[in-house]
């Protein structure tokens, strides 16, 4: 299948014997490294329009967590789908290495008081019949697809989000890393994302650029006031007619202000 936008140069990782992760690795060799990270049930489709707007000057690597995406969709005995296994979890362990942040709709602090669970994720993290709706109908890529923008997808890049989830099998990542979700202390990722909210301000002392679609039904203005707050420094850009995949919303404004960005805060 052909994805449009994406790069048509495909790499494979070994994350362990039998297992393997699907990542883009664009722009020169010596180039500043920008890497990007996707969430749930995205992939490094996400990212193809900041990846053809950088590659010029920046090296570009972009994975696909296991399970998701172009990589190896292994089952529960082969692979552990927590967040433990990806994600910002690898800065803590390695603040120095990251010198700047690009932020788009994510968390890395627990759901805050006042912000309700929405009920199209608790669907999939709380009830047995959730599970089996999402991995028989791809309710929850297929479902972003449309309600995770607000300038509607063309219909070829709505197939490339959904693609790589195109069987019960394959869509095993979308449900485990939603289940995976620590909302208490009795949930096993919960001292992870503790762990996580505490190291945030750390990284307030270098540049910090946040780009925030206000109408994601989770990520909303709850979660951009808390980056805010540890990363008080940070340039922001907040859409009040952008969602939760603010790249696909924003991309004509997004791509080139994280550019001017980066070119103002060279590495080194």
């Amino acid at each position: 299948m052909q994805f449009p936008g994406y790069p048509a140069t495909r790499h494979r990782f070994d994350v362990r014997p039998g297992l393997s992760m699907n990542y883009i690795d664009e722009g020169p060799r010596d180039g500043e490294v920008v890497v990007m990270l996707h969430g749930n049930p995205s992939w490094s489709y996400l990212w193809r329009h900041l990846v053809n707007g950088l590659d010029d000057k920046y090296r570009c690597i972009v994975p696909d967590h296991i399970g998701m995406g172009l990589s190896d969709k292994p089952d529960d005995s082969r692979y552990d789908y927590t967040l433990q296994s990806r994600g910002f979890g690898w800065a803590l362990a390695h603040n120095a290495q990251v010198r700047r942040l690009v932020i788009t709709n994510t968390a890395s602090f627990p759901l805050p008081a006042e912000k309700p669970m929405p009920w199209q994720i608790a669907m999939g993290r709380h009830w047995k019949p959730g599970e089996w709706f999402i991995r028989t109908f791809n309710a929850f890529s297929a479902g972003a697809s449309w309600l995770g923008v607000s300038r509607r997808m063309p219909a070829a890049v709505r197939r490339a989000y959904v693609a790589p989830y195109d069987s019960w099998d394959n869509r095993i990542a979308t449900i485990r890393f939603m289940q995976d979700i620590p909302l208490s202390p009795a949930d096993q990722a919960w001292p992870l994302l503790e762990r996580a909210a505490a190291a945030l301000p750390s990284f307030a002392d270098r540049p910090a650029f946040i780009a925030w679609g206000l109408r994601d039904i989770c990520f909303d203005h709850h979660f951009l006031a808390g980056f805010r707050k540890a990363l008080p420094q940070a340039e922001v850009m907040a859409f009040e007619d952008a969602n939760h995949y603010v790249l696909e919303d924003k991309h004509e404004v997004i791509v080139p202000a994280v550019r001017a960005f980066l070119e103002r805060n060279p590495i080194g």
